[in-house]
């Protein structure tokens, strides 16, 4: 789980912040986020992460077309400090 990752790879750290699981790809279908060109024609999300303030408005996002790429936990720490600030 992603939570349990995160708090394993910072000592422990948690997390003030929801995180959005998405097994039905409810918001995966509404952000348009299907990669249509999977070489096995499977429909697989793009690797995207978001950061949405308590006002509703994205503040920070990565959407990365390579699944073997993705955000580093400070880099998406980084920009949850912002919020605060």
């Amino acid at each position: 789980m992603m939570v349990d990752r995160v708090a394993e790879e910072n000592e422990g750290l948690v997390l003030e912040y929801t995180l959005l699981s998405d097994p039905g790809a409810a918001v995966i279908n509404r952000y348009g986020l299907y990669n249509q060109d999977d070489p096995r024609g499977r429909a697989i999300p793009h690797p995207t992460t978001y950061v949405i303030g308590m006002d509703g408005i994205i503040h920070w996002k990565i959407t990365e077309v390579n699944y073997r790429i993705r955000p580093e936990n400070e880099d998406i720490l980084a920009a949850l400090a912002e919020l605060r600030n």
